[in-house]
């Protein structure tokens, strides 16, 4: 599971836990409130009836015949009357609990009523809520006045209103999944931009941590490419050493037979052969310094150095096919580039290392083609890229080769000479492919030959 699914799981089991709880207890108080507000109501009610009564006869319990006027409206709300023993002495519904006796306090009115407490003049019987107001004269307590009401009557009220919460609450909860999200995604993003750059560190890419306003995603993209520079730094060494030990060795040991050789008393033209030998291994060692030294210079920068500005890949390519011309002819090889009609897009680079890669592409096709052969250049635009196509007919790549062939040191005999050349230069080709943001790659032609295709950036 991806982190940023984790994240918002988890927001939302917890969110959602905590949103039903608060929206059951608020429809749940939604009735109570309502239920609260009609007590108060028939509250008010009671008192005024109960003042309404003692205007009338003060015998017995003749003042209840007072509310016998009153309109009848029992489906809304039932009035009625008890002496001072609570015995009901007048029922707007027809008399119908005429002589029973109200016992008060009836116990579960506050659990409706008001803040969980039993008030003594409220009480639900039979879905019924009733309030009642004392009757006094002159101070005397003579019976009591009430009203009563159906619970019924504030169903729809409650279920309209419980209703309108819950869709509300459906609205809020989709803006909060997707806050949610949202708030999972851009917690998540700076760490996919680290995966993108770690990964670019590994495949060998020009890669720039990501910056971040968070101080710890900051910080560990700084760990991150110091990490990066200082493990680099330990290849490097350990890399470049090896690599000397092991291109160092087969000339070293060549000039070590040819100088004992030379203490002997060899004859002048002996002599002159074992000396042309040792000019010859001299040499080799030379352009494999120099070699090592040209590659080591494009890995140090390959970290993002900037870029000198736009280059023209049609002038790159002319500057390379004019240095790899005399070649061409001392071979009786035919080195084809015809600029393509039309805009071709530049590239963000150093000239001088795009014209050493290209020219590197050529001399490799005319090594490795045979008197006759025609190496080709092209220019390819793509989406986006512009592909530097170098193609000839020669024998092509081994099979085993292919996988190989941009290694260090990693090279194939001519076909001329069987000799093998310092196995640096398509190496040198990939690392500025690299240092430019593009890539290399060496297939074979379905038709004979080889094809190497330089593919770059535009801007």
């Amino acid at each position: 599971m991806k982190i940023r699914t984790a994240i918002f799981v988890v927001y939302v089991a917890v969110s959602a836990a905590g949103f039903v709880v608060l929206m059951g207890l608020v429809l749940r108080d939604v009735r109570l409130r309502y239920v609260e507000s009609m007590r108060r109501t028939m509250g008010d009610t009671a008192v005024l009836l109960a003042a309404l009564a003692i205007e009338g006869p003060r015998d017995g319990g003749a003042w209840a015949e007072r509310l016998r006027t009153l309109p009848s409206n029992v489906e809304l709300l039932r009035v009625f009357a008890s002496d001072a023993a609570d015995r009901v002495v007048f029922d707007s519904a027809r008399g119908r609990d005429v002589g029973q006796i109200y016992a008060w306090p009836m116990y579960g009115g506050g659990r409706l009523a008001s803040k969980n407490s039993t008030l003594p003049n409220v009480a639900e019987v039979g879905g019924e809520l009733r309030v009642r107001a004392p009757v006094r004269v002159t101070g005397e307590l003579v019976g009591w006045v009430g009203v009563g009401r159906p619970l019924a009557t504030i169903t729809t009220g409650v279920s309209e209103a419980r209703w309108r919460l819950a869709t509300y609450a459906g609205v809020i909860a989709v803006v909060m999944v997707a806050a949610g999200w949202w708030i999972a995604s851009r917690l998540t993003h700076a760490l996919e931009r680290l995966t993108a750059y770690a990964e670019a560190v590994r495949d060998g890419r020009a890669a720039v941590p990501p910056a971040s306003k968070a101080t710890e995603i900051a910080a560990l993209g700084r760990a991150f490419e110091e990490m990066r520079v200082s493990l680099e730094g330990k290849a490097h060494v350990e890399r470049y050493t090896q690599a000397l030990a092991h291109e160092f060795k087969a000339p070293l040991t060549a000039i070590r037979g040819a100088a004992e050789l030379l203490a002997e008393d060899l004859p002048r033209e002996e002599r002159q052969r074992f000396v042309g030998n040792l000019r010859a291994e001299s040499d080799r060692l030379q352009r494999i310094v120099e070699r090592l030294l040209e590659l080591s210079a494009l890995e140090s920068r390959r970290a993002g150095a900037a870029m000198a500005g736009d280059v023209d890949l049609r002038v790159v390519i002319t500057e390379a096919c004019d240095g790899g011309r005399v070649a061409a002819a001392v071979k009786g090889v035919t080195l084809a580039w015809a600029p393509i009609a039309g805009e071709v897009p530049a590239v963000r680079g150093e000239r001088f290392l795009l014209e050493q890669a290209v020219g590197n592409l050529v001399q490799n096709a005319l090594a490795f083609t045979p008197a006759g052969g025609v190496v080709a250049v092209r220019i390819v635009v793509g989406a986006g890229v512009a592909r530097i196509s170098v193609e000839d007919t020669g024998s092509g790549v081994p099979d085993y080769a292919l996988e190989k062939i941009f290694e260090r040191f990693y090279s194939l005999p001519r076909p001329d000479t069987g000799r093998k050349s310092s196995g640096l230069g398509l190496s040198i080709v990939r690392e500025i492919a690299r240092l430019h943001g593009g890539e290399v790659t060496l297939v074979n032609r379905p038709e004979g030959g080889a094809r190497a295709e330089l593919t770059l950036p535009a801007v």
